[in-house]
């Protein structure tokens, strides 16, 4: 029997269901487990708190598959896991006028590790840590008993699999590979997705909700969109009658494909002004010339990959956001975002009132914005709140 028996007064996230266990924590390990393997944790009084997948190199040293000390962990096991978490979003997603969505979001829905996107006739898996990658050959075709797709391509090529000394991977699990983009629909919007190459599984699946509600601000105004990425926010934007809209991004193959994303929806062309640059030198630039917008979004990568990291990430929402507040007409609109895990709501809501207090404006809150629904967060796993906004207005 492998066991890893943790140290004395150590349980306590683990009675709590929290699904890491970090090595740290850990007294003693028998049995010789592989990595990846299902190991049985027991506190330092013996008793039996569950079991998990053994993850030697990485300071997650545990992540929990079941705290029932009786559930055997094999095929059945993740059948019902995969059959809950899809069962889920065929419950929260009935709008026929969308077909991209998130269908397991790992720890959340109890598959620490795994993530599964579908895209129309494709589904996109990263598996991210040593427990699931284990079971991966097991977990390709019970998705295909629950979702009918044409191919699965995985995209297992971001760095936290390096933390679990696994190597990147990418390329076709099963059926036919991907073309170099695939068209989906997102509340009737059309996208063409590079699920190939593309940021995370090829598109922002997590703003969709977001995107819907930004575009009730979007009538007749002009709108800067700061990474833009291939345009989510500012084609909502222009379908919704915005009279202008400016994208930014550093990205050139980003840019084309937003201009394709334009075209694909019947939006024209004329309303809209790209620049490839750093947002950061175009925000300066556009407050030394006083341009200013009625509708401004901020949707900049993660900033801050590590607690080490988070002052200097701090510092980065600050200018952003205080340049945005310095560029919004009165009565202008600022939808704000960090996806920063490290980032907490209270300190985000913080940075970005620091902002507007240092650019002369009153500003109020008028609306909390957080990842779609397909990416649920477990009341256990408060982590898993990964992406955090607001809506302010400025006087």
């Amino acid at each position: 029997m492998k066991i890893v028996l943790i140290k004395k007064s150590r349980e306590k996230s683990l009675l709590q269901h929290h699904p890491w266990l970090f090595s740290g924590a850990i007294e003693k390990i028998s049995g010789n487990p592989q990595s990846g393997a299902t190991v049985t944790i027991q506190a330092f009084d013996g008793r039996n708190l569950g079991s998990g997948a053994w993850s030697p190199q990485s300071q997650i040293a545990i992540r929990m598959w079941s705290f029932d000390s009786q559930e055997v962990i094999d095929e059945q096991f993740f059948r019902i896991r995969l059959h809950q978490a899809i069962a889920l979003r065929q419950q929260l997603l009935t709008n026929p006028d969308t077909n991209a969505l998130r269908l397991v979001n790992a720890e959340s829905d109890g598959l620490p590790g795994l993530i599964v996107d579908k895209y129309g006739e494709f589904l996109v898996c990263q598996f991210l840590s040593t427990g699931i990658e284990y079971w991966k050959t097991t977990i390709i075709p019970l998705l295909l008993e629950f979702v009918p797709a044409c191919g699965i391509y995985e995209r297992s090529d971001f760095k936290v699999r390096q933390k679990e000394g696994l190597p990147l991977r990418t390329g076709v699990l099963f059926g036919k590979e991907p073309p170099q983009l695939v068209e989906i629909k997102e509340n009737g919007m059309r996208f063409l997705v590079d699920i190939k190459n593309g940021q995370k599984t090829g598109f922002y699946l997590d703003q969709r909700e977001n995107r819907k509600r930004f575009s009730e601000f979007a009538h007749g105004v002009e709108i800067l969109n700061c990474f833009a990425y291939t345009g989510g926010f500012g084609i909502y934007a222009l379908a919704a009658g915005a009279k202008q809209v400016t994208n930014i991004e550093t990205s050139a193959d980003a840019l084309d494909l937003l201009s394709k994303n334009i075209t694909v929806n019947d939006l024209k062309l004329a309303r809209v002004i790209n620049i490839k640059d750093d947002v950061f030198q175009v925000l300066r630039q556009f407050r030394d010339s006083r341009r200013t917008f009625d509708l401004i979004v901020l949707d900049p990568p993660k900033f801050a990959e590590s607690q080490s990291q988070l002052r200097k990430a701090s510092r980065g929402y600050k200018d952003i956001n205080l340049l945005a507040f310095k560029l919004l007409r009165p009565g202008g609109i600022l939808f704000t975002f960090t996806c920063s895990g490290q980032m907490t709501a209270a300190l985000f809501q913080k940075i970005v009132a620091d902002a507007a207090l240092d650019a002369g404006r009153l500003a109020k809150i008028i609306g909390y914005l957080s990842q779609a629904a397909d990416h649920p967060v477990a009341l256990n796993f408060p982590e898993g709140r990964y992406l955090k906004g607001l809506i302010c207005r400025a006087d």
